[in-house]
């Protein structure tokens, strides 16, 4: 596959090259969006993401809707300060509202109208406030019916489900409501099932009553989190974003690695790390930041399907990188019952690793074609940019301080950071929000979390029945089977288990299945449990990354016009850093600073990054000289020597990186002398 144009005799880089980028009034490229990108940008994530496919609602309804968004979000802020009602009160109703907008936001079906709901829609909005108001009058009595449920009780609990699967379905898509509802036939007709998979089975009282009357349904952990972490920080995004931090990250890595070779792709890699650092939407990074970035790609060299994929790659990868790594990250926080800031430890020296791997590829590819960046007078410049709007970059500085230093709350640090930001923008004209865009902001940011928060509801019924019925134990055991007891061979089990759940699902389920399912096999071998659930938390992030369903790398190549399976094997390629360090860091917890010193973490650090340069050349065929594929594979074996821990490892895989530098430098001179 050819993924990359050949360079022309004509510089691809001249002046000319990228006088149609989006410039500012002095001539220079600028971060800002047109309104005819805005535009494709919207077309773009509605075709491939189905959270996007909202109405666009006008007049009265247009009023009505907006309130309601705000009011619901003055709700989550209240409870984030005051403290929220009882633990059921609370939760019922945050997926009560969260239903409730879905169904006014979301068309039952493609035909169905886009500006205003349905007579039907309105009752079902309407009926999801039945459940918390049922469970707010009769709240004793439901917490002390629990395993003996009423028929009553039972009708409410049969609403709830069919709610949260339509919403759902709606949302998210077909996969989720589909694998919610084999797993309820699972929990009832359990007897039927072969082998180490049978169990006594449940009526469908019994089982809809362990959705809707605990915490370990659908009113679960990561309903919890949703209303709690997730909201808030969704809502911290919305406001980021209102003050132009994504023109500030644009703006930034432009002015400090546009001019390099292959600047524009480079530029790619930093903006999309960044802001999906943040906003936590892979599919949403993509098109954001690729509708900029792509079409540079594209002026300097780079062939549509690797443009695609360095956004794709970079987009995802935006989850895995402190401090905020997409909502999955606070889930997992909680079901480990540890501080938010353990887990930006752990997910920090990977994260950088993978990102590492992907600019070297980057480089790599560009002095392989001859490839240079974008002259520096069309760039803006770094110091211009920071005084401009560097300020921005002080709430996420404070957000980082509050959860590391202050003691606090991760919630109490959210609602603070999101005044610091007001605050802070309000300094300079250029970002400071008017009332209007703060308020538009508490709007989006209800708007924004529905998907999250109905897939967060729909997984309750998955871990509802898997806790009902010991399936998670079950599925641990054979993962565990199949491996032979062999971490390795479980380690890529309960890969290939975690790619295969996640294909198709949004991020945050697909961790929580795949946490719930295939991270006890893991623990069960002795494996650390935070090694565990970053292991399932890697893969879970990555099957958005990989063919045949792809949502980022699709999206991206929505934008950049080549082809999608070819953008989705090229996105993997240059992610392949991100499927070897998992299985690293589960051999050697160090790697996430987990029970080491200071000089071990360096050091294990230091020759990891080694392996990575490896990895990347033995992908990219490239240093000096094109390397010959033996020797590739020789990088290759060298590479995994160095990611692996262990001196031994450590002084072969150094041999092949000074022995591999020495040759491709011979190379090089000798092809130099030859022309």
């Amino acid at each position: 596959m050819e993924d990359l144009k050949k360079a022309s005799t004509t510089n691809p880089t001249s002046a000319s090259s990228f006088s149609d980028a989006p410039l500012n009034k002095d001539g220079v490229i600028t971060g800002d969006m047109s309104e005819e990108m805005m535009a494709k940008t919207t077309a773009i994530i509605e075709k491939v993401d189905k959270e996007s496919a909202t109405r666009k609602f006008t007049g009265v309804m247009q009023s009505f809707f907006y309130i309601f968004c705000i009011l619901v979000s003055l709700y989550h802020l209240y409870t984030a300060i005051f403290g929220p009602p009882v633990t059921l009160v609370h939760r019922s109703l945050h997926v009560a509202m969260m239903t409730s907008l879905c169904f006014l936001m979301y068309p039952m079906r493609k035909k169905s109208s886009r500006t205003k709901p349905s007579i039907l829609d309105w009752i079902l909005a309407l009926a999801a406030f039945a459940v918390p108001i049922y469970i707010y009058t009769d709240y004793l009595g439901v917490v002390e019916r629990a395993g003996r449920a009423s028929q009553t009780d039972m009708i409410m609990a049969t609403l709830l489900v069919a709610l949260v699967l339509e919403a759902t379905r709606r949302c998210s898509g077909k996969a989720l409501p589909l694998l919610s509802i084999g797993f309820i036939l699972y929990g009832i007709y359990g007897r039927e099932f072969p082998g180490m998979f049978m169990h006594r089975g449940y009526d469908w009282l019994s089982l809809s009553n362990h959705f809707f009357a605990n915490t370990e349904g659908i009113y679960g952990t990561s309903v919890n989190v949703s209303a709690s972490y997730i909201f808030l920080f969704i809502l911290f995004g919305c406001v980021m974003t209102k003050s132009g931090m994504g023109k500030f990250f644009n703006d930034i890595s432009l002015a400090l690695a546009g001019h390099t070779k292959g600047g524009p792709a480079k530029v790619s890699v930093v903006a999309a790390g960044l802001l999906g650092s943040i906003n936590g939407s892979a599919v949403a990074n993509v098109v954001t930041t690729g509708s900029f970035t792509i079409p540079l790609m594209k002026k300097t060299g780079y062939s549509a399907e690797f443009s695609g994929a360095v956004s794709a790659a970079a987009s995802v990868g935006g989850q895995l990188l402190p401090p905020i790594m997409g909502a999955a990250a606070f889930i997992m926080a909680e079901i480990l019952g540890v501080k938010y800031s353990e887990i930006i430890v752990w997910a920090a020296i990977p994260a950088l690793l993978y990102y590492m791997g992907i600019l070297i590829q980057v480089q790599l590819r560009a002095s392989k074609d001859g490839l240079v960046g974008v002259p520096k007078s069309q760039l803006p410049k770094a110091m211009e940019v920071l005084k401009a709007q560097g300020h921005l970059i002080i709430p996420i500085l404070f957000l980082l301080y509050m959860l590391f230093f202050s003691g606090s709350t991760v919630v109490y640090a959210a609602v603070l950071t999101i005044g610091v930001t007001i605050v802070v923008a309000a300094v300079k004209k250029a970002t400071r929000m008017s009332l209007k865009q703060i308020v538009d902001a508490l709007a989006d940011g209800a708007k924004q979390t529905v998907s999250v928060a109905m897939a967060c509801a729909c997984v309750g019924i998955v871990v509802g029945v898997s806790s009902k019925t010991g399936f998670g134990l079950t599925m641990a055991n054979t993962i565990i089977s199949l491996g032979q007891t062999s971490i390795l061979f479980t380690l890529v089990f309960t890969m290939v288990t975690c790619m295969i759940l996640g294909m198709g699902l949004p991020s945050i389920p697909s961790y929580i299945i795949t946490s719930s399912i295939a991270a006890p096999a893991l623990f069960k071998l002795g494996i650390p449990n935070a090694s565990t659930h970053m292991f399932s938390f890697y893969f879970a992030m990555f099957a958005n990354l990989t063919p045949p369903v792809a949502l980022a790398a699709f999206a991206a190549a929505g934008v950049s016009g080549g082809n999608p399976m070819k953008t989705g094997w090229t996105s993997v390629r240059l992610a392949i850093a991100g499927f070897i360090i998992p299985y690293i860091f589960v051999l050697s917890p160090q790697l996430m600073l987990i029970n080491t010193t200071l000089a071990e973490g360096l050091l294990t650090t230091a020759t990891a990054a080694l392996g990575v340069f490896l990895l990347a050349v033995a992908c990219e065929g490239y240093v000096y000289a094109p390397v010959a594929l033996p020797l590739r594979v020789v990088a290759l074996a060298g590479a995994l020597c160095l990611m692996i821990p262990g001196f031994q490892t450590d002084i072969v895989g150094a041999a092949v990186l000074v022995g591999l530098i020495l040759i491709q430098k011979k190379k090089k001179a000798g092809l130099k002398s030859a022309a």
